[in-house]
């Protein structure tokens, strides 16, 4: 079916086109603007538009997502989640570590309305108060003498930034990571991202070695004298949650300074309080060479991220500053909501909160590992930071599912599928605890019954 309004012509390919508004230039659009509760009607409207949009213009998989069972999410609130219909999830996913502040935190929202209402986006001529100011609370917070930063938008961008910085203050062209991590997929943090299931479609790719995590013996003997850096995880968050010996960052930290090479740790799903300490390197009392962030530092609000280094190492950008740049990097509201973040963070007592409350989460996660042996492997973590390994991939596959069935969201992590990550807001209470425990214990027990 079609429309012609003038000259233009607009084709209408939707079954539901009497929910469609005309806009003022003419154009058919979905209207979003629906005050208070959703009728029955405009619920399954909205469900059925957005699931044919998304089998039309979004959809990777071979098989296109039917209308039935469909869910779509609508409205976020703390720890809460709700569908178009209503439905209520307790968010235990922070959308991988976005929402350390939960859905939509005040504070932020604030600032960010703020900050809209005055300048949305830079000029890229002039020098603008607000990312000057959140790089000056970044500076305060992260440590040792790491003080100056680079804005951009994305987590792989920032370990994209932090490769390039290596290569330029040192020269040197090669890289060690370790296996089963997980820095991104853009072409230079999949260069060090330790799964061969990602690389080898895109291969040839920067030059890597790969070595186990933990082994810092191992990355010893794979430095030699093209090595410009050694890129690791405080915690491997997609290889499974995994939590390193105490002696090996420092280890990591030691080698690397004696052999010149740099040590950039991804603090992407780590930093900002996940772990229980403002960064994770600061469990070890580790001081990278550069940092690289993302994630929480939005706020939860608009993306955000960067890579953060020295005064000697960012100098490197001196002779050609434009040497790396980003339209939307330092961009006034993010900046903004990264500034806010930092002051949450600060003012709401969240990083002590994350190791409470992680505390907390893996004894009653503990409880179900002793009630369950035969299903439940291992329970570990830092902070909020939370791995539950299954006996086997498929039943930690099931186990999302089930437990989405059941109103809480997870997910397996993704080189390490028999993995459960758990990843809730830092501002979560015990009550909503207790009842993600007991809906996990209910799926136990029917597991066990099998």
């Amino acid at each position: 079916m079609g429309f012609v309004l003038g000259s233009t012509h607009v084709s209408c390919r939707c079954p539901h086109a009497r929910q469609l508004g005309w806009n003022n230039f003419g154009y058919l659009i979905m209207n979003f603007d629906f005050k208070g509760e959703l009728l029955p009607e405009q619920q399954t409207r909205i469900v059925a538009e957005t699931v044919d949009d998304f089998n039309q213009y979004l959809n990777r998989w071979p098989e296109p997502k039917p209308v039935a069972g469909a869910v779509v999410e609508w409205i976020g609130e703390g720890c809460l989640l709700r569908d178009v219909a209503g439905r209520e999830f307790i968010d235990c996913l922070g959308g991988f570590g976005i929402f350390a502040l939960g859905h939509r935190h005040p504070k932020v929202i604030a600032a960010v309305k703020a900050q809209m209402d005055r300048l949305a986006l830079h000029s890229q001529w002039m020098l603008n108060p607000r990312s000057a100011d959140a790089a000056r609370r970044l500076a305060e917070i992260t440590p040792g003498n790491l003080r100056k930063t680079f804005w951009c938008s994305t987590g792989t961008e920032s370990v994209e930034g932090a490769l390039k910085l290596a290569r330029l203050f040192t020269g040197k062209s090669k890289f060690i990571s370790t296996i089963n991590s997980f820095h991104g997929k853009t072409m230079g943090s999949l260069s060090v991202t330790g799964r061969d299931l990602f690389r080898k479609p895109f291969l040839p790719l920067l030059e890597a070695t790969f070595v186990p995590y933990g082994d810092a013996e191992a990355i010893e003997k794979a430095i030699d004298d093209k090595t410009a850096a050694v890129i690791l995880e405080p915690i491997q968050g997609e290889g499974g949650v995994i939590v390193p010996p105490d002696d090996y960052l420092p280890a990591v930290r030691q080698i690397c300074t004696e052999r010149g090479v740099l040590m950039l740790l991804d603090e992407v799903q780590t930093g900002l309080g996940r772990t229980g300490e403002m960064f994770g390197c600061n469990h070890w009392g580790v001081v990278p060479d550069i940092m690289s962030l993302g994630k929480a530092i939005s706020g939860g609000v608009i993306p955000c991220a960067a890579f953060h280094t020295t005064d000697e190492i960012f100098n490197s950008f001196h002779p050609n500053p434009f040497y790396h740049t980003s339209t939307f990097g330092a961009n006034p509201m993010a900046t903004t909501a990264a500034a806010a973040t930092i002051q949450t963070l600060q003012e709401e007592n969240l990083v002590t909160r994350s190791a409470e409350m992680g505390d907390y989460f893996r004894a009653g996660l503990k409880q179900l590992h002793q009630r369950f042996p035969e299903i439940i492997r291992d329970v570990r973590g830092r902070g909020l930071l939370i791995g539950v390994e299954i006996v086997d991939a498929k039943v930690g596959e099931s186990l999302a599912q089930r437990m989405f069935d059941r109103n809480v969201l997870i997910a397996y992590t993704l080189n390490k599928p028999e993995v459960i990550r758990i990843e809730p807001p830092l501002i979560i209470t015990r009550e909503l605890i207790d009842m993600a425990l007991e809906r996990h214990g209910e799926y136990l027990q029917e597991e066990g019954k099998r």
